[in-house]
């Protein structure tokens, strides 16, 4: 079975290199397996909500976009798109708000910390609070819900926001989907084994605290960082502590085990501090050297840039806006040309649409195709010994028997009288399974 996880990335500020070892390597790297049908966004609606310096917000796109496809990222092999540029997300964000719960959103972690600030400073407990900060929660649960998405990689202050979008999709799924789960309920993940790297002065590696390491400076701007990593006062010849140095820590994440082995024992034997932070530099450069090439030549073709997102938009619509439209009809904003039709107009539809075609195949077995209005192939029956008891069961397909329509891996199976008759071809993965699964229940209840 297909997994398919999704990742957004909010677009106010320039990579360092806490973001790559901790997020970007590893999302990499996991888009890799051929079981993950992988989704990578730049949430550039989001970053509205945290930054109001255009030019900022424009020049962080630009940078998270190069950064991810000089990383390694294969937008031929996964889905890369601008959360902008997906239109279907916005009326979803709406469809989602119209039964998302204001208590839900009022334990929303930002909220109720940005509440708490202006409390305990005498202010009005919603002064400067915007409702793209209290909505934040509906829009990140739009993003996850547009696409079901299974897995949803966070760190642990974002975890909440994954619950709150599996409340909203149960909700929504009980309202409307009729016995039908619309939506996947998604699961967060939290990557334990993923490295949290400290920056300059020893505390988590964050542009608020100012002690970030760029992750594609020069050469010259990463030494020159470098040689300014807090180290204790050991002088060149004395034993240095490894397991109490961010230096070690940093070199660590990056290193072989036969690399870090040779580092310890160095450090341990006396390795001056700023000979270990050469040794620091050489293997970051060595790192990070052709992908700082890669993402130099990307940043100076914008307009390559540009028709990378647009192509991972057309990818991402071809499954947001049918599934989009579904959503809409399932909530009553159908089509006025959609009439509802009695029982007898319903069956002679299925009599003009839908067609059961009889044929042996090269082993002598008797089968039969169902085949849509377009001649297009639902399913195909299993083997039959003898031609009766294939007109059986397609009979039994047409109402003499109990029908129901299971997904099992990447196919939807047909079973009448609790006996599999059909099943369809392998889809690309079980959440296309479910919706052909549903294409021929709704084929052939009409």
């Amino acid at each position: 079975m297909t997994t398919r996880v999704l990742t957004g990335i909010t677009t106010t500020g320039t990579p360092h290199l806490g973001n790559y070892a901790g997020a970007i390597r590893p999302a990499i790297i996991a888009s890799r397996d051929p079981g993950t049908d992988s989704f990578y966004f730049l949430a550039d609606y989001h970053a509205l909500i945290k930054c109001d310096d255009p030019a900022r917000i424009q020049r962080s796109r630009m940078e998270l976009a190069a950064t991810w496809l000089a990383c390694g990222l294969d937008p031929d092999k996964t889905t890369f798109y601008r959360q902008s540029d997906i239109p279907e997300i916005t009326e979803l964000t709406w469809l989602l708000t119209c039964v998302a719960g204001k208590g839900l959103l009022n334990r929303a972690h930002a909220y109720k910390a940005s509440v708490d600030k202006n409390v305990e400073q005498g202010e009005d407990p919603d002064a400067g609070v915007t409702m793209g900060l209290f909505s934040y929660p509906i829009l990140m649960a739009a993003d996850i819900l547009m696409f079901n998405a299974h897995r949803i990689p966070v760190g642990r202050d974002q975890i909440q926001h994954v619950e709150m979008a599996r409340d909203i999709a149960q909700r929504f799924n009980h309202l409307f989907g009729k016995g039908e789960e619309l939506f996947v309920l998604p699961e967060a993940i939290v990557e334990e084994d993923v490295a949290t790297l400290p920056g300059l002065d020893g505390r988590k590696m964050s542009k608020s605290y100012d002690n970030t390491i760029p992750l594609f400076g020069s050469a010259k701007q990463l030494k020159d960082v470098i040689a300014r990593i807090v180290t204790d006062s050991h002088l060149p010849g004395e034993p240095k502590d490894p397991d109490n140095s961010h230096l070690f820590t940093l070199y660590q994440a990056f290193a072989s085990a036969q690399q870090l082995a040779e580092f310890r024992e160095q450090l341990l034997g006396g390795l001056a501090w700023g000979e270990a932070k050469q040794r620091l530099f050489e293997l970051l450069d060595a790192e990070l050297g052709e992908a700082r090439e890669r993402y130099q030549q990307l940043m100076e073709r914008p307009a390559d840039l540009e028709d990378i997102l647009l192509a991972g938009a057309t990818k991402a619509r071809q499954t947001a806006t049918p599934f989009l439209e579904r959503l809409r009809e399932s909530v009553g904003l159908r089509s006025f040309r959609a009439q509802t039709v009695t029982q007898e107009t319903r069956k002679k539809k299925a009599e003009k649409t839908l067609r059961f075609v009889s044929f042996r195949d090269e082993e002598g077995k008797f089968r039969f195709r169902l085949l849509d209005v377009n001649g297009e192939q639902l399913v195909l029956s299993v083997p039959f010994d003898d031609g009766k008891s294939a007109g059986l069961a397609s009979k039994g397909l047409q109402g003499g028997a109990e029908v129901s329509v299971r997904v099992e891996e990447t196919s939807a199976v047909v079973l009448a009288d609790d006996c599999v008759v059909a099943r369809s071809e392998p889809l690309a993965s079980a959440v296309d399974a479910e919706a052909f699964a549903q294409r021929i229940r709704q084929s052939l209840a009409s």
